[in-house]
């Protein structure tokens, strides 16, 4: 009967996606035989040389539009906090789109029933993390049996499926309006009645959730508490609801029994292969021990429960959100501590790399030293006993969008990055078609898919992928390598090499972050002289041959923004050598306060080029003297930061020449050239009618009023800080700071062109002032767009090096660095004129309406009413 069945669903699918529903042209349907082949249970797959693709549910692909609408308020694909229609047999209909990408394993968000929408906050489950039901598939979802379906059909593509779970808690179902009672916890107690479809959760124990009712309150699912305050506090973390959320006991045996019965069904009656566990670091690492191997007859521990179906090496990997900030490690070492306790022992197999993608954005997005992901790429191989089975990303649904700040140069860099060392590479759905919006739909009627699909073979990004997953696949040591950091630049944007693997098995990677060409001085790369690397993949163009001169060492040109893998191909003599005696002698001591003066000698040379932290494009050409001498004078006021140590090096392309480094370092003198007072309590917008969103946090703190500004410069170099009346951390953001997002406009003196629109903001600067470089931070972005290509609705061109920025929650004041480099290198900034205009930003500019809401602006008279709360400027700079 199975093959009957098999081809009835198909038959059924096909005239679900006929006319009227998402066109398929492009993606045939799934055939039912490819489906046949699959079953229900796999046996694991090496999880070290898997790449995920991870998909939303609801924003991936519409394959029945009959469950989108279930008549409780919750579908609407126009709003971006509503369910827009995607579901589990979108997901089947769409896989071989999936594969052919390079993925081997299909990740998702939860697909139970979850809380539908919240009136009280005005948003809904449609992500999938608000369950009201852990052993039910959301009827926006589909069905068990679509789900089983998109099971087989991975199955019989030898994929592996990925579900997203949760064990921390369930959705807003209740809360707490003032402070809990400890002896009366009934105190201050309310039932959300704004939930639907239900105002508890319908699965057993959860829905004994209401305190008032003593069977509730002694069974003790759930910590009665409110909402995190303070995340520092690590009582609250564990026991408090995250963002209103009902936390659940996992302290409990009821709890644990429920939780541990949930999750084996999900491997039972589907075929789960792995899951991925959100918000890890709000449960007690201890939980886990029990979660994954108790031995309780109906609800084992979740890899017994893989064990009895097949599956060997049942990954879970958890979520800890959390950045470290360069060359640090805390948090790297807290991730860690839910992989292993404090004995060793093991907890759960992985956790998802965050820092690593903190430092990837840092590096290609942001214009931060190469050497912060070199450090990390040590970090990760010293911490982590596993980083192998860790996995990796570039982007995903809880952070932005790799493009909302960096550019495609930049995007292809980092995903080759994790491409090439240890980890599992994921690739968040969208990326491979150049998505700049968090959670945007990848099918027509969705929420912002712009009324196309979106699942182009021919894209660019896409290809891209394509060539990377082949180039991982085909050379198993970029997975299962130990990496070694060979060079890199502590001083800024450039070279950054490593290589794994050993013997003939090595692999040498070489990635330029700058916009410049950069030179890769002499560095040691670890191979005996002679030894030949054949190019395997270059991100642009073909890379050439090399040969590893005296010693091992290695001399390149690194184009802008390249990235270049080569392998040893065999071995010979040095060829690489350098022809002409050149020599530079730097001064006197290493800390220098002003232009740097040098000197040296170049036998027969002409010229010479002095390169400083290897950048080509910027380097100085001196012209020798007649005995061989020459004296030269650098200027050294884009060097901002007197901890940074910098290099120089005198080099010859032709001959080739090159001397020994002399490294200095920089202290600049800092002027400040003006301060502004902004009036106290004036953040109700430019006409005075804005008013904050309901949340507490928002209308007690009021965190978009500006109180003033700084203004100081080094040469060509800027430094703003800006006073608030309060700094908030509610979020627990990677910045230090969120509720505020203040956006910078710079407009330079002399400087043609320039935009006057107020990007995604529905504004334009005032008095004619017109932007060359715009600077958005928040929470987690710290961004700087040039005015190219920039529209109402296009931020403009991404550009790094980005801001340095400090926070003083203390003084309630943020501090903004730009270096000359960034600005272009103007020798003065004198004429330049700053506005400053603050909002909030999650995904997009936080949305304006009518009436307030828990996440939305009030006072809105119109859809193009501007997204500003408060402002200063235009100033100009004396």
């Amino acid at each position: 009967m199975q093959p009957i069945l098999a081809l009835l669903r198909l038959i059924a699918l096909t005239l679900l996606i006929a006319p009227g529903f998402t066109s398929v042209a492009a993606e045939p349907a799934y055939a039912a035989h490819d489906c046949d082949r699959g079953s229900l249970q796999m046996p694991s797959p090496d999880w070290r040389d898997q790449i995920i693709y991870f998909a939303m549910i609801d924003r991936f692909d519409d394959g029945d539009a009959r469950n989108n609408d279930q008549g409780a308020g919750e579908y609407d694909p126009a709003d971006g906090a509503r369910f827009s229609g995607g579901d589990l047999a979108g997901l089947s209909r769409r896989l071989d789109y999936i594969r052919d990408l390079g993925a081997t394993a299909l990740w998702i968000t939860p697909p139970v029933a979850n809380q539908w929408w919240d009136a009280r906050v005005g948003y809904g489950g449609y992500h999938g993390y608000w369950a009201e039901n852990f052993e039910k598939v959301d009827a926006h979802f589909g069905t068990l049996e679509d789900y089983r379906t998109l099971a087989r059909c991975l199955h019989a593509r030898k994929m592996a499926l990925v579900q997203d779970i949760v064990v921390n808690h369930v959705g807003n179902f209740f809360r707490y309006d003032g402070a809990v009672d400890a002896l009366d916890p009934t105190r201050h107690f309310a039932i959300n009645i704004d939930a639907k479809p239900h105002s508890a959760p319908t699965q057993f124990p959860f829905s004994l959730n209401d305190v008032r009712r003593k069977a509730d309150r002694e069974a003790a699912i759930y910590h009665w508490t409110p909402r995190i305050v303070d995340f520092s506090d690590r009582n609250q973390e564990l026991n408090g609801q995250l963002a209103d959320l009902d936390d659940l006991n996992t302290e409990s045996p009821a709890v644990r029994t429920a939780l541990r019965k949930s999750y084996d069904y999900w491997i039972r009656e589907v075929g789960v292969d792995a899951y991925r566990v959100d918000t890890a670091f709000y449960v007690p690492p201890a939980f886990f021990a029990d979660f994954l191997h108790a031995d309780e007859p109906g609800a084992p521990g979740i890899l017994r429960a893989a064990r009895a179906s097949g599956r060997r090496d049942f990954l879970l990997f958890g979520e800890g959100f959390g950045l470290d900030s360069p060359y640090s490690e805390d948090i790297a070492r807290r991730i860690d501590r839910y992989m292993r306790d404090e004995t060793g022992k093991p907890l759960l197999p992985a956790m998802i790399n965050f820092p690593l993608y903190g430092s990837t954005l840092d590096v290609f997005a942001r214009g931060r030293p190469s050497a912060v992901l070199g450090h990390r790429i040590r970090s990760m191989m010293r911490v982590h006993a596993d980083p192998h089975r860790m996995p990796s990303f570039v982007d995903n649904h809880d952070v932005e969008r790799f493009l909302a700040s960096g550019s495609e140069a930049g995007l292809r860099q980092a995903l080759l990055t994790i491409m090439s060392l240890p980890g599992i590479p994921v690739i968040y759905y969208g990326t491979e078609q150049g998505f700049r919006e968090q959670r945007a739909a990848m099918f027509k009627g969705g929420f912002g898919a712009n009324g196309r699909d979106h699942f182009d073979r021919d894209a660019p990004m896409y290809r891209y992928i394509q060539r990377l997953s082949a180039l991982r696949r085909t050379h198993p040591v970029l997975a299962r390598g130990r990496p070694k950091v060979l060079a890199e630049n502590a001083a800024g944007p450039g070279a950054l090499a490593w290589s794994t693997g050993e013997g003939e098995q090595t692999v040498l990677v070489v990635l330029n972050s700058a916009d410049h060409e950069t030179l890769l001085a002499d560095f040691d790369s670890g191979l005996a002289a002679g030894t030949r690397l054949e190019p395997l993949f270059a991100i642009d163009g073909e890379a050439e041959a090399l040969t590893a001169g005296a010693h091992g060492r290695l001399t390149l040109r690194l184009p802008a923004r390249s990235g270049t893998v080569w392998r040893i191909s065999g071995y010979g003599s040095s060829t690489q050598q350098t022809v002409a005696a050149l020599t530079l002698d730097g001064p006197g001591q290493r800390r220098v306060d002003g232009d740097l003066v040098l000197s040296g000698s170049a036998g027969r040379l002409r010229e010479l080029r002095l390169v400083v932290d290897g950048n080509l494009d910027s380097a100085a050409r001196v012209e020798v003297g007649a005995k061989g001498h020459w004296q030269a004078r650098l200027d050294t006021a884009e060097f901002i930061d007197p901890a940074i140590e910098h290099t120089v090096v005198a080099w010859s392309g032709q001959p080739t020449a090159l001397s020994k480094p002399v490294r200095f370092t920089v202290r600049r003198t800092w002027q400040e050239r003006i301060a502004v007072a902004d009036p106290a309590d004036d953040d109700h917008g430019p006409r005075g009618r804005y008013v904050y969103p309901t949340d507490p946090d928002w209308t007690r703190n009021r965190p978009l009023d500006l109180r003033g500004v700084r203004i100081a410069t080094s040469g060509g170099s800027l430094r703003i800080t800006l006073e608030m009346r309060t700094l908030m951390a509610a979020w627990n953001p990677a910045n230090g700071f969120d509720h505020l997002a203040p956006t910078l406009f710079l407009e330079m003196p002399s400087r043609a062109g320039g935009a006057t629109v107020m990007p995604l903001q529905n504004a334009r600067l005032p008095e004619g002032m017109r932007w060359h470089y715009r600077l958005r931070a928040g929470g987690w972005s710290n961004a700087l767009f040039g005015a190219d290509g920039a529209s109402a609705s296009n931020e403009g061109t991404p550009l790094g090096p980005g801001a340095d920025l400090r926070v003083d929650r203390e003084r309630n004041t943020l501090t903004f660095t730009l270096s000359s480099a960034a600005l272009g290198r103007p020798m003065s900034l004198a004429g330049a004129r700053l506005h400053i205009a603050s909002w909030d930003y999650d995904g997009g500019y936080r949305p304006l309406a009518a009436t307030a809401d828990n996440h939305r602006f009030g006072g809105a008279q119109s859809a193009s009413d501007p997204l500003v709360m408060d402002e200063i400027g235009p100033i100009t700079i004396p």
